[in-house]
């Protein structure tokens, strides 16, 4: 019996019909290396052999009230690829614009929670300025969030992609046996025991004494970047139902040559591409607030506890440093506010997110909804975006036999934060997608034009300060 957890449940309570928690991937394919050639029929047999081997895609939400807790998943047995599977035409002259436009429309709609929680449209139709590339074919994956985080996320993408450009069929793995309603009764009123038990022996101490480290850290000058102290810029706001979408690529070479140069962490580097090529966005707009931006950064967590599995994550809160002008200061400003971050993070939240979730998973949902009715998310936004980066395959990939290139994470905007930037590595590249609330930031191109320039203007630095020690 495999039940939400407490934190993915809040993700399903947190979604509306201008909020889709929803996780998705633009694969771009060369399909010159499938051993029977392109065709959608022979790719949806295919793809059908190799479901059977991940039940998750199979499984769908059991969400009564009888269930005395939080949503099941369960087998379902009615289960037709032909409602996940999808094929579209991208409309002439099939280039890049035309592709994100498609895409945007796609991730703006939620999934159909009576279905198992997952879509893939293949996209054909691409010209050669698509990718910036001989044309190819674009595959769009949609999974609800409540089914992975990053890390889940990789994990179920290795069981699609593989190392062999002819694969053989995965060995199938049977559907579970369904539990009974008493069972499944029984169950929820132990968890609902279990709960109690843990938010009075375990979360309300673990919070105590997390709010008196939050107390000396301030005091002793060890403070960090919190929720609700961040300026208002112009994708800040109550966020409609269109989308906007755009990707691009960094080389991972030139990311480490500055990381190498200038003594941070790759992520270090990450953060402070996505800051100047906001800051530089934002000075043509005349719109850079005078304090820096702050960005939510998605963390994996170990919860030895683990009452549900599910999404392992818990976040933290880090300075942009949006207002240092010098690219090279910009960075090490952020590589120490990140530090200080993750220290604070690991040594005051751990776990905290998830067990309040857990425990009250309700709790988010209600705090988002008074958030949007006070008017707050119009003027005081909880962080300016999300960020996160997520490690991937490091070798060359295949979907069915097709040669995949690139893979652009895209992930969901909130309420108030209308811009998410999600980075992914992959076989020597950092792979971007960008996803705004279009009403907010319709120019989203410009932004992810910005990263490789803002990249460049670092990697200029790194080789000016080699060649000085040279």
């Amino acid at each position: 019996m495999q039940r939400l957890s407490g934190f993915d449940t809040s993700l399903l309570r947190l979604e509306t019909a201008a909020e889709p928690m929803t996780i998705s991937v633009i694969l771009e394919l060369d399909t010159s290396t499938m051993p029977r050639g392109y065709r959608f029929e022979t790719f949806r047999e295919d793809l059908l052999e190799h479901i059977g081997a991940v039940p998750e895609f199979r499984t769908m939400l059991s969400d009564r009230r009888t269930d005395l807790g939080n949503p099941l998943w369960v087998q379902d047995r009615d289960f037709d690829v032909d409602r996940h599977l999808h094929r579209v035409e991208l409309p002439a002259p099939g280039g890049r614009h035309e592709l994100s436009e498609l895409v945007s429309r796609l991730v703006a709609v939620p999934l159909d929670r009576t279905r198992p929680l997952w879509e893939m449209w293949m996209i054909e139709g691409l010209s050669d300025s698509a990718f910036g590339t001989d044309g190819r074919i674009a595959v769009l994956t949609k999974i609800h969030h409540s089914m992975l985080d990053g890390s889940g996320s990789r994990d179920l993408f290795s069981r699609l992609l593989g190392t062999d450009p002819d694969p053989s069929p995965p060995a199938p793995v049977p559907d579970a046996a369904p539990p009974s309603r008493t069972a499944i009764a029984r169950d929820g009123l132990a968890r609902i025991g279990r709960r109690i038990r843990h938010f009075f022996t375990a979360v309300l101490p673990a919070s105590a004494t997390a709010l008196v480290k939050v107390v000396r850290r301030t005091a002793t000058g060890r403070g960090t970047t919190g929720v609700l102290s961040a300026p208002r810029t112009p994708f800040n706001g109550d966020i409609t139902t269109r989308r906007a979408v755009a990707y691009t690529g960094l080389s991972l070479d030139d990311v480490k040559a500055v990381k190498n140069a200038f003594g941070v962490k790759v992520n270090d580097v990450v953060l402070a591409v996505v800051s100047g090529a906001i800051r530089r966005y934002l000075v043509d707009r005349d719109a850079l607030p005078e304090e820096a931006l702050v960005a939510m950064i998605p963390i994996g967590v170990v919860d030895e506890s683990d009452l549900s599995g599910g999404n392992n994550m818990s976040v933290m809160f880090s300075s942009l440093h949006t207002h240092v002008e010098d690219p090279v200061q910009r960075l090490l400003a952020v590589a120490a506010a990140t530090a200080r971050a993750k220290e604070a993070s690991a040594d005051i939240v751990g776990t905290l997110v998830r067990d309040w979730a857990e425990c009250a998973p309700g709790l988010m949902g209600a705090v988002t909804w008074l958030y949007a009715r006070s008017g707050l998310s119009g003027r005081r936004p909880w962080f300016n975006l999300s960020l996160s980066n997520v490690i991937g395959a490091l070798e060359q990939s295949y979907l069915l036999g097709a040669t995949v290139r690139r893979i652009y994470p895209l992930g969901p905007v909130l309420n108030g934060v209308g811009l998410n930037v999600s980075v992914g590595t992959y076989y020597g590249h950092f792979d971007v997608g960008l996803v705004a609330c279009a009403d907010l930031l319709p120019d989203v191109w410009e932004l992810a034009d910005g990263l490789p320039v803002a990249l460049a203007e670092l990697l200029s630095a790194a080789d000016e300060l080699t060649a000085k020690s040279s």
